[in-house]
């Protein structure tokens, strides 16, 4: 469906354990990055993610006023963290142009149509960022490792998805597309954790322990959509996201270098003189005070 850009092989390489076993796990080549660094601590993640923030405010003007449109799709496997990725993102942007779509399961009346068809209304319109948390290469992992569709339907979308996303870019828009890449021991202590953790019992489903269970089927789907899909025009972008803090910093660092924005110049700004009372006196009104135990 068009040339591949350059790498795309070695991008992707199946790393070996000590044993010679596969692991299905991705792991970059030797100038790919450090992946033995100690876990960041907060204080440093908060001291270069309080950059990045600002940076992405430049971006969002940038978008504001160019009318530039913005595609972010993530993907990976259960508990590679884009949530979490996501959150850091939009975390200080405004919400009227960083806009998170996450779909849930199709209705009975969007199986029946075109498959592309449910994501197409969410794309991004003139000074808008859409974020999809899962997007539609489901159909190309979760979907055939789970049951949810025939082999022959994954096919034809791997063999249709190029020329869709040829088209949407050259409808204007800046389509970048993410996979975060876990490891098997952090997936098994991250999917614990949801189970120990009251807080985090809502992100466990059914399907999670299923996903679990089936490590290579998603390892062996992985591979297929990246040697169909990774291309020139639409290149699959990998993140290992083992340090989460790590990874967020790398992945919205990258997000930055592709997006052509500006620099943000400051207005210079000085808070004006308030009103006098002018008469106003405290009417000792009776309202209903929250409790203060902290």
């Amino acid at each position: 469906m068009g040339k591949k850009s350059k790498g795309s092989k070695a991008g992707h390489k199946t790393a070996r354990n000590e044993s010679g076993a596969r692991t299905g796990e991705l792991r970059p080549p030797p100038s790919g990055g450090d992946l033995d660094l100690p876990p960041m601590k907060n204080k440093e993640y908060r001291r270069h993610l309080r950059s990045l923030h600002a940076e992405l405010v430049a971006m969002q003007e940038w978008v504001k006023s160019t009318g530039a449109k913005v595609c972010i799709l993530f993907e990976g496997r259960d508990t590679a963290g884009k949530g979490g990725v996501i959150k850091a993102i939009t975390e200080r942007v405004s919400p009227r142009v960083f806009r998170v779509v996450a779909l849930p399961a199709p209705t009975e009346r969007e199986k029946s149509q075109m498959y592309f068809q449910r994501y197409m209304p969410h794309l991004p319109a003139a000074g808008e960022v859409v974020i999809f948390d899962r997007s539609w290469y489901n159909r190309a992992g979760v979907e055939p490792v789970l049951g949810f569709c025939t082999q022959e339907q994954t096919d034809q979308f791997l063999q249709l998805v190029p020329a869709v996303e040829r088209a949407i870019q050259e409808s204007g828009i800046i389509l970048i597309k993410y996979w975060l890449e876990v490891s098997q021991e952090q997936q098994t202590l991250r999917l614990q954790s949801r189970i120990d953790d009251p807080r985090k019992i809502w992100k466990l489903s059914p399907m999670d322990l299923e996903s679990y269970s089936r490590w290579y089927d998603y390892s062996r789907a992985r591979d297929e959509m990246f040697r169909l899909t990774h291309t020139g025009w639409s290149p699959w972008h990998v993140a290992i996201n083992d340090d989460k803090k790590r990874g967020r910093l790398n992945i919205i660092s990258h997000l930055l270098s592709r997006v052509p924005y500006e620099p943000l110049e400051l207005p210079d700004v000085t808070l004006p003189e308030r009103q006098k009372p002018g008469g106003y006196r405290d009417p000792g009104l009776v309202v209903d005070w929250i409790p203060t135990p902290y």
